[in-house]
């Protein structure tokens, strides 16, 4: 007997950044404390093949699979909320989907017919997103399409959403996710916006099951009575989506609201019993701890504008409260942008008023010798430093010029005639730099590092050899590590296939530690990452 699936689709309204993919996890979340399988997929409207060539500070971070895919944010939200490990199954892009379309009529696949947007691209959307299901073998696939309803970008997504509805009724869902505005000089909560979102919804043809309504603040019941009258939905379809302190209290906040016993009941399926205990214990620590630490994430991605984009680091962001929250901590985040210490060295002073400083990865030469110098000041001043993929590479470019005397070592991405090149390129990526082959090219997903006995590393995972995931080009230089272990720099992790150095780390100092992979990927609310949990560990000591 062949398995049932069913397919929950979460749309945008009134405006980007609504919250779909952490409403989309947390659906995925409450179904799967009722007992079912679940997995997820983000469909992004770009023309990009995948996420890895567009701009951090407009698109947010690149999250990447253990298969080596370049996927939007929105993955690593639903593998933290899910605890599964998603793959490129997972994720499509409009330039993913059309490339697939486009080679199979080249090679003929559709034996001479007519290809058309609809429905040929459409009906590659529907086979990716049921190939995705099957692999997961999943009760439940919850599927976000990106974007607004009402833009041209992802009305091909909507229309191959209408047609499994279309094919199978009883087994495929719309929510739409809308914000409701409370406008300052009116001091009320106005539901016109998603009044119209509705309808500019059901003009693609697809009516909501569900409306989940963000705001600052809890919907009343004359506003749910109204959305229920104007968008045909009844009024316990109608959730309530207000700020939270955490993204991980959304469970609990639709849960209380009985969201997924009415989607249970709309799927015809009775409900199992719901177990969100230690999700909602994780969830709490945050606001109950008593210890306090205080962390500087020293990055390049996080000005555009006036504002301040946290989303380019998004996971490092959430493995760091992981970590807090294992500790029993709470966690004061704030974000420096190294490029005001290369215009006024002085603020370097500043750091010492953190327990901590963490430095992740980045690409390019802007802010490079703040990064540089935040690293020697740490590393002088004995304050705990995590550097991850870049923040791993440019600590042992500090470490070449200060503690080696090689006053012009560099990155040869950022200088190409360095006479030290401590970070370099492999041969395999050379020939892709020259080639000008971008897309899709680094060393990503999981691979294979063996730990040295008796470190930091070493401790922190408690096992011997670990896999952990990667997205970079660059690499250290091998030429270089006898002369910095015979300083004091430790090569504590190395990949046992290539001899990459994946982890160094000082001995005589309270956390010094680099890493050429992206841990924060594999971080979990339950299960925070263990070089994380180590550098709060030591970061809390100096508080």
């Amino acid at each position: 007997m062949s398995m049932i699936h069913r397919y929950i689709f979460v749309v945008g309204g009134v405006m980007s950044g609504v919250g779909k993919g952490v409403t989309t996890a947390s659906i995925g979340k409450i179904l799967q404390s009722r007992g079912f399988t679940v997995t997820a997929i983000k469909i992004d409207p770009y023309v990009n093949v995948d996420a890895g060539t567009m701009n951090p500070l407009e698109h947010g971070e690149v999250f990447v699979t253990n298969d080596g895919d370049e996927t939007d944010q929105d993955m690593g939200n639903y593998e933290r909320f899910l605890n599964v490990e998603l793959t490129s199954m997972n994720y499509m892009t409009t330039g993913r989907v059309y490339q697939t379309v486009i080679e199979r009529e080249r090679n003929l696949g559709y034996k001479g017919k007519c290809v058309q947007v609809v429905p040929h691209i459409p009906e590659e959307v529907i086979a990716r997103i049921k190939k995705a299901t099957d692999h997961a073998k999943a009760d439940f696939t919850v599927v976000e399409i990106g974007g607004t309803v009402g833009e041209y970008e992802n009305i091909l997504f909507l229309e191959a959403a209408r047609m499994m509805h279309l094919a199978d009724p009883k087994n495929v869902m719309f929510i739409l996710v809308s914000y409701l505005p409370i406008p300052k000089h009116l001091g009320e909560m106005k539901t016109k916006p998603t009044q119209h979102a509705t309808r500019t919804l059901n003009s693609a043809g697809i009516h909501p099951d569900f409306i989940v309504c963000r705001g600052e603040q809890y919907m009343d019941k004359p506003r749910r009575e109204k959305l229920s009258v104007f968008c045909n939905v009844k009024p316990n379809d109608v959730i309530s989506a207000p700020d939270v302190s955490s993204i991980y209290h959304i469970p609990a906040v639709f849960e209380k609201q009985g969201f997924s016993d009415e989607m249970l009941k709309k799927f015809g399926l009775k409900p199992k019993g719901s177990d969100l205990r230690k999700w909602n214990t994780m969830a709490g620590i945050q606001d109950k701890a008593e210890k306090h630490v205080k962390i500087a994430v020293v990055g390049k991605y996080f000005s555009t504008g006036d504002y301040t984009l946290s989303d380019s680091y998004i996971s490092v962001i959430e493995a760091l409260k992981h970590a807090a929250w294992a500790n029993k901590a709470k966690i004061q985040l704030e974000w420096i942008n190294s490029e005001e210490f290369e215009t006024d060295p002085k603020k370097l002073k500043r750091l010492s008023e953190y327990d901590g400083i963490l430095v992740p990865g980045g690409f390019g030469t802007r802010g490079i010798e703040g990064v540089i110098s935040t690293v020697r000041y740490c590393r002088e001043k004995q304050i705990p430093y995590f550097g991850i993929c870049y923040g791993m590479q440019l600590a042992v470019v500090e470490f070449a010029r200060t503690v080696l005397g090689k006053t012009s070592a560099h990155t040869v991405e950022v200088d190409e005639e360095t006479v030290d090149p401590i970070i370099h390129v492999n041969p395999v990526q050379m020939k892709n730099i020259r080639e000008n082959r971008y897309g899709g090219t680094m060393r990503l997903g999981a691979y294979d590092c063996d730990l040295k006995a008796g470190t930091i590393a070493r401790k922190a995972y408690g096992e011997n050899s670990i896999s952990e995931r990667h997205r970079h080009r660059y690499e250290f230089n091998n030429d270089y590590k006898e002369a910095m272990e015979k300083k004091g720099l430790i090569v504590s992790g190395v990949n046992p296939q290539s001899g990459l150095v994946e982890i160094v780390e000082l001995p005589d100092h309270p956390f010094f530690v680099g890493v050429q992979f992206h841990p924060e990927f594999h971080s979990r609310p339950l299960k925070p990452h263990p070089l994380f949990k180590a550098f709060i560990k030591a970061s809390l000591q100096k508080s």
